[in-house]
């Protein structure tokens, strides 16, 4: 191999038989000789978020000791092989879940509604839902405008909850943690199969031949459609016609998702068969769709992925750990031990889910580095103490590496009450996104880059 100092161009085509497919992101499209940081730069970005509901027993879940010294704890331990590659975030207060005076419960779906918002939702069980654009949705919103899908948004219990779920909060701020508008919330989707096929289309694996057969039928759909258009715009006057360019930009919005998939088409993927539905255990079924996310990372379907392991209130037992109580009942353990060991097993149970995740995106190489490195991903909820519904310092972990622009290794203690938006504004920063507010947020944290 010749090392020079030129490089590709990153628009650079393949041009053939009439067909112009992009290329996917090649080591030689990077300058030679660019420093670590510099080529982390020029490689793409990805956002995930994995919430757990219920919030923990805090005594097993924060770090004995601030830096890069501090001891592992029962909740964190499955992480431990991992934990030069994440962070351990205290101090974080969720201001826009917290009961207001007379207002009673509604803890648990104000700590969902406001996890990625930053806002307290409207309390209302009927149509007129309002929180605010979610921190995914802004991350996709500019992550998203070079993949095939903006983004994804997965959950591991269905999402058929409907009327009102606590204290005279809607289901809809239950069901979700993504928001793309202050009134839309997005579905979550728990089922492996349809994932694959939003990502892939009706195809049986991931192979090249499957991949170009779908996007075949896709563009053979779509060349009718713009037929169909063409001759139906010369029978229209001019204000069906306005109308009807709405139903253009779909069209290419579609085209676009084709170009891009062509694209995809050239990356060799791992051999991936569409999977045939949910599996039956909690832990099957949450490595599977952590093996989707990662797929999709890898694919460059999408750049942003959000995560619910389970709703607030969740009642799941969980028999491949011995426990046929159901979470949210343990969660409120009134001190009793045995309920707090249970509670806490739950919780290292879903940490492993996680360590499961960053492992997959470790292992698998991009560039100089792999996934993790260009990644940065959330994990968290948006109560602490489950015993008494606490929304001040919040149990949060920042892992990856965003470009080398967050050093992993440590525990970072914020000041009390300090607000979770002020992590998440600082994100959106070391993902591109500049923005003067987000949520609630009153400033942005430091340390995340050094000791």
């Amino acid at each position: 191999m010749f090392v020079t100092g030129k490089h590709l161009d990153r628009r650079t085509f393949l041009r053939g038989a009439g067909v112009a497919l992009s290329l996917p992101l090649l080591d030689s499209m990077v300058p030679a000789f660019l420093t670590t940081p510099a080529l982390a730069n020029a490689q793409v970005k990805r956002f995930g978020v994995v919430y757990f509901p219920n919030g923990l027993y805090m005594p097993n879940w924060e770090p004995r000791g601030d830096g890069p010294t501090w001891e592992m704890t029962p909740i964190l331990a499955p992480l431990d092989a991992l934990r030069e590659h994440f962070v351990v975030v205290s101090g974080l207060t969720h201001q826009p879940a917290v009961s207001l005076p007379g207002e009673g419960s509604g803890d648990h779906v104000r700590a969902s509604a406001a996890f990625l918002t930053g806002v307290r939702p409207k309390r209302t069980e009927g149509p007129d839902i309002h929180a605010g654009p979610s921190l995914d949705q802004l991350v996709a919103r500019e992550l998203g405008k070079d993949t095939t899908l903006e983004s994804l948004e997965l959950c591991l219990e269905s999402n058929d909850l409907a009327g009102a779920c606590e204290a005279g909060y809607s289901c809809a701020y239950a069901n979700t943690l993504a928001w793309r508008t202050s009134t839309t919330p997005l579905p979550m989707e728990n089922d492996p199969r349809a994932v694959f096929e939003r990502m892939f289309g009706d195809t049986d694996n991931t192979t090249r031949e499957a991949q170009l057969a779908q996007i075949r039928q896709d563009q053979s759909i779509l060349d009718r459609l713009r037929t169909d258009v063409a001759r139906l715009s010369r029978t229209l006057g001019s204000g069906d016609n306005r109308k009807l360019d709405q139903y253009l930009d779909a069209i290419r919005d579609v085209e676009r998702r084709i170009q891009k998939a062509e694209a995809r088409s050239t990356i060799e993927l791992p051999h991936f068969d569409r999977p045939v539905g949910i599996p039956s255990t909690f832990d099957e079924h949450a490595r599977l769709m952590f093996d989707l996310q990662a797929l999709a990372f890898q694919s460059d379907t999408t750049r942003v992925t959000t995560m619910m392991l389970a709703r607030e209130t969740s009642q799941r037992p969980y028999p491949e750990l011995g426990i046929s109580d159901g979470h949210h009942g343990l969660s409120h353990h009134g001190g009793d031990a045995e309920k707090i060991a249970k509670v806490s097993k739950i919780n290292a149970f879903h940490v492993k889910q996680f360590a499961y995740f960053l492992d997959k995106l470790k292992s698998t190489p991009e560039g100089d580095g792999c996934l993790l490195d260009r990644s940065i991903i959330l994990y968290g909820c948006g109560l602490s103490d489950s015993n008494s519904h606490l929304h001040t310092d919040l149990p949060i972990i920042v892992a990856g590496g965003a470009g080398a622009s967050i050093k992993g290794g440590r525990h970072i203690r914020y000041a009390d009450g300090t607000p979770l938006t002020n992590l998440q504004l600082t994100l959106l920063d070391k993902l591109g996104l500049q923005l003067e507010k987000f949520g609630d947020s009153t400033g942005r944290v430091g340390e995340l880059s050094e000791v």
